[in-house]
């Protein structure tokens, strides 16, 4: 049970990244009768370190997460992921409420919590830094890569994060996690589709 429930916060952690805020690495038990939707922002660490550039670019697409619907698709691998094999999962937020589909659910909360909870959370993080690597295009639409590194008592967090240079909103992401161990290493590869966004058949 524990392998199993430590899986499950290594993915959700891994979403959380995706989201601009950081679950809590030796989350090996997480609190029962919370949904996967609402766990990925319990922990407070996604900082606004003000002064950086590159870092608020990042941080100002991650904020449009909140009034933008998104359907992001992910695949996440590490070793207690999916007993080792890749993993994939999706989310949605539309209508003020974000979907999560995990091991072929969906779990529901509100966004203006998470919106809440992450602005909560940002003041307390800190050693977060990023730089501007390059302009790419994703999908044939031109985006800026940004780097970010992030690093706590709970591990570290090295992301790709492609950003639309005419609309500010996340397109992609690569984001490495290191809880610390063999087994504390995950990567999580993310996608987002902004158009035509539907809330999921529950």
């Amino acid at each position: 049970m524990l392998c199993k429930d430590k899986r499950k916060a290594i993915v959700l952690r891994a979403l959380a990244a995706v989201l601009g805020v950081f679950l809590v690495a030796n989350s090996g038990t997480l609190a029962a009768g919370h949904s996967p939707a609402l766990m990925y922002a319990k922990v407070p660490l996604a900082a606004n370190p003000g002064v950086d550039s590159a870092c608020q670019a990042v941080l100002d697409a991650s904020e449009k997460l909140y009034t933008t619907p998104f359907h992001m698709y992910s695949t996440q691998a590490g070793a207690l992921v999916g007993n080792g094999n890749p993993t994939k999962s999706e989310m949605i937020s539309s209508g003020g409420t974000d979907y999560v589909l995990y091991n072929g659910k969906w779990t529901t909360s509100s966004t203006a919590e998470r919106k809440a909870l992450g602005q909560q959370n940002r003041n307390n993080a800190k050693n977060m830094s990023c730089h501007y690597v390059r302009d790419e295009s994703v999908n044939g639409e031109s985006a800026a890569l940004y780097s970010t590194h992030e690093e706590s008592a709970h591990g570290k967090t090295d992301s790709q994060n492609w950003v639309s240079k005419s609309k500010g909103l996340i397109l992609r992401q690569e984001i490495d996690i290191d809880t610390g161990g063999a087994s504390g290493k995950s990567h999580m590869s993310s996608r987002y589709e902004y158009s035509n966004v539907q809330a999921p058949k529950l």
